[in-house]
């Protein structure tokens, strides 16, 4: 894939991480799409059905709380994994990295998803920091 557009592998990585690249995960390995490819690539949009052509829309934002105590911590990071399990209606997909610095009282979150769901886990975050 790399080799066909010129570019990296890293940076193919990084366009799959940044969702301007669809591919499926397969263990260490990424399958991508024909048509993904095309679009990539730039080739004609005529190749790929009009099905196919949708816009999407995707936010990554990331949020460090700081002087946060393990209580807080762990309310937040159960609420946010448990609003994201269960059936995902669509639209609703998305990422979530949590990272918790025990010693310095940190916890980052980076999410990852469309704007409504971003938003959704952006005001629980804000709903438990603010009480």
């Amino acid at each position: 894939m790399a080799d066909r557009l010129q570019l990296h592998p890293k940076t193919v990585r990084q366009y799959i991480r940044d969702g301007r690249l669809t591919a499926t995960r397969i263990g260490k390995s990424y399958r991508i799409a024909a048509r993904e490819l095309a679009a990539l690539a730039g080739e004609a949009a005529a190749h790929v059905p009009e099905a196919l052509r949708t816009r999407e829309v995707q936010v990554a934002t990331t949020v460090d709380i700081h002087a946060i105590d393990p209580n807080t911590v762990h309310r937040i990071t159960t609420l946010l994994t448990s609003s994201l399990n269960g059936p995902q209606e669509a639209g609703r997909a998305a990422r979530l990295d949590l990272m918790h610095d025990a010693e310095r009282g940190r916890l980052r979150i980076v999410i990852s998803g469309g704007p409504r769901v971003t938003a959704d886990l952006l005001r629980l975050v804000q709903a438990v920091t603010e009480t």
